[in-house]
């Protein structure tokens, strides 16, 4: 029977799958998906090619392991109780506007767009274990939402695609295009509330909590209205 890694040897296992996975982004955007072998990117992360195979034994598990990584949210799979739906949608707003905010999500979207005609696969796995489980969160919530009585939502994915689209369309599209793009914390958080505040308009029963008021127990902080975000195309 082998005997269980040592905390110390998971420890140094798991600072060397994250030099590696580093490495093999910054080769992905430096060289393409397709000219950045393995042991290119064992060289540049510091690794041996074993320690390398050991842990990605192909480059498209090594590709998973980045999208993943991207997307990952410690939170992603607590999805808000049902009840006051301003209140909930404000968390996976925040946890969304996080996501996208990252350098790393952009540096994965500009690798799959890049690689896209002869790697399609690449979309493929950035959508399934990507972007797929967050919007299912999402879904999840407003089913859920709908079931309580709390929201009038006859098409969920529909109001999901919406809600997120709302985020992204001023946080991460901009900034992969613009190169200057630069949002505020400030600002982000007023992407969010209004985000919010128009599905609540939208979708909202009699017994949903007003937007004012679910943003502020969720936040913690004042009802005041914000200015609707500008147009992000400028």
């Amino acid at each position: 029977m082998t005997p269980a890694p040592s905390a110390y040897h998971q420890r140094v296992a798991e600072e060397k799958r994250a030099l590696i996975v580093q490495a093999a982004t910054e080769l992905f955007l430096e060289l393409g998906y397709d000219r950045a072998s393995l042991a290119r990117i064992a060289d540049s992360a510091g690794v041996s090619k074993a320690t390398l195979f050991k842990q990605f034994p192909t480059k498209a598990a090594l590709f998973d392991a980045i999208v993943v990584d991207s997307w990952a949210e410690k939170d992603i799979a607590d999805v808000p109780p049902a009840g006051d739906l301003a209140a909930g949608l404000t968390v996976l707003g925040r946890r969304y506007a996080t996501l996208v905010s990252q350098p790393e999500m952009t540096d994965l979207f500009r690798i799959v767009i890049a690689e896209l005609p002869r790697f399609p696969e690449l979309a493929k796995a950035h959508f399934s274990q990507g972007k797929l489980p967050y919007f299912e969160s999402v879904r999840i919530y407003l089913l859920a939402e709908r079931d309580a009585g709390i929201a009038d939502i006859a098409d969920p994915e529909m109001a999901a695609t919406q809600f997120l689209g709302m985020i992204s369309n001023y946080l991460f599209w901009p900034n992969l295009l613009l190169p200057d793009w630069t949002v505020t914390p400030a600002r982000a958080t007023e992407v969010v509330e209004e985000a919010v505040r128009t599905m609540v308009a939208r979708y909202g029963t009699e017994d949903a909590s007003r937007p004012d008021e679910g943003q502020s127990s969720a936040a913690g902080g004042s009802p005041n209205r914000v200015r609707p975000p500008a147009s992000p195309i400028r």
